[in-house]
């Protein structure tokens, strides 16, 4: 506050050059400033409005006994890039949540599909194309959120991961899926 105290008063006192034959240190000899000004003096109020808006404001004040000049000068304010910020990162957040979702959703279908037909005694090998469809889905989804940015490529890829080992389990399981001596089962 000093410091700005000091500017302000720096910056105005370099405007009687300005005004020529008006006095700042009360009344003078000359007729020019007397009559219109009988004396002239700063105003140390600063208006946070003005002040905000970074106007140089310069007029006669009325008070009930003399005038004055009321300086008040302040640079423009930039907006603040970190109020900015917290905006975007609010909206990212709100995406990024909803997809992040989605993809539980995704997933938790393909689980629960799968659990069933896993309990099922009777089932068939053609149950699991609707099973194959819900996991096309998912991997879909999954790969447009590591696209955009919502999840990290290893997550995706974990995740797509573990709907397959879970549908290769329940194929083998069932009998519907003989794998190879090198392959591990799940």
């Amino acid at each position: 506050m000093a410091a700005a105290l000091h500017c302000l008063s720096s910056s105005c006192l370099a405007l009687p050059s300005k005004f020529g034959n008006l006095s700042l240190n009360g009344p003078s000899t000359s007729s020019a400033s007397s009559t219109h000004f009988p004396s002239l003096s700063f105003s140390a109020n600063l208006s946070h409005d003005f002040f905000s808006k970074g106007f140089l404001n310069l007029g006669p004040v009325q008070r009930s006994v003399r005038r004055s000049v009321v300086c008040e000068a302040a640079p423009t304010k930039k907006p603040d890039s970190a109020e900015k910020r917290a905006r975007q990162a609010e909206k990212r957040r709100i995406y990024n949540k909803s997809r992040k979702s989605e993809i539980k959703t995704r997933m938790k279908k393909v689980l629960e599909a799968l659990d069933v037909l896993k309990k099922k005694p009777d089932a068939q090998a053609e149950e699991v194309l609707s099973i194959e469809k819900l996991i096309g889905e998912a991997y879909s989804i999954i790969d447009k959120a590591v696209k955009v940015g919502t999840l990290h490529r290893n997550t995706g890829a974990r995740r797509k991961s573990r709907l397959a080992r879970r549908k290769k389990a329940v194929e083998i399981q069932k009998g519907w899926y003989t794998p190879a001596d090198s392959e591990v089962t799940a």
